[in-house]
């Protein structure tokens, strides 16, 4: 149901091949495609089976659903994630506010594991598994211009970003049991953060090429509902 080009394109795509071969032609959703591109990566696809939590952050998308395997895809009721900005989106504005190239992650990531001093942490507010970021990119600024510090700065926005990351995880298992915990979208590629969750949660990360991309994704779900009408 999406209008953007880039995704209209992918359907033309296939409908010609489907048409060209007599193929049978499966339709997924893009979140359903970096989703199962993560589970793929990691070699943990039989977690598609049952229920299990999923974020997608991004710098268009914080979310975080629920999910259980469907045809086309996955079902998923949304039950977490952002208020207001993205956690792609404060990375890239205050990266690009310290001068840094955009986009701004690999950037931060590097400059925040160079940090060796003491953070004055912050928590993001939380309403159910719902956080606001937007104050995050005013305290970054802040920062930034009282100690001119690179890799302080960038060590706080992802200090900031993993705490709020936590805090979710912790808030949907409390709310829907004990089960896995899917992390997918370009964010999801940062080692920093995907340190800090792992040693707390049961948890599925892709490889860092494959947390942004969900082309790989939307072929194994192909060749998943493929084998299952053979």
């Amino acid at each position: 149901g999406s209008y953007m080009p880039c995704f209209l394109s992918g359907v033309a795509s296939a409908e010609l091949a489907s048409g060209l071969y007599g193929a049978p032609l499966y339709r997924f959703s893009h979140q359903c495609g970096h989703i199962m591109a993560v589970l793929y990566s990691s070699g943990k696809e039989s977690v598609a089976e049952g229920r299990f939590g999923a974020f997608h952050v991004s710098g268009g998308t914080t979310e975080l659903v629920l999910a259980s395997s469907a045809q086309g895809g996955f079902d998923t009721e949304i039950v977490g994630g952002t208020k207001d900005l993205n956690a792609g989106q404060v990375i890239d504005r205050v990266a690009v506010a310290m001068g840094l190239p955009f986009p701004g992650g690999m950037h931060l990531e590097r400059l925040a594991s160079s940090f060796n001093g003491r953070l004055n942490k912050r928590r993001p507010p939380m309403d159910g598994c719902f956080i606001n970021l937007s104050g995050l990119e005013n305290l970054a600024m802040d920062l930034y211009k009282k100690t001119e510090d690179l890799s302080q700065t960038s060590a706080f926005v992802l200090d900031y970003i993993g705490s709020g990351m936590e805090l979710m995880s912790q808030a949907f298992l409390d709310t829907y049991g004990d089960m896995p915990l899917v992390f997918a979208g370009g964010v999801m590629s940062n080692g920093i953060i995907r340190k800090r969750l792992e040693a707390r949660f049961e948890c599925c990360f892709g490889e860092p090429a494959l947390s942004a991309d969900n082309a790989v994704g939307i072929a194994a779900l192909t060749r998943r509902e493929f084998l299952k009408n053979i």
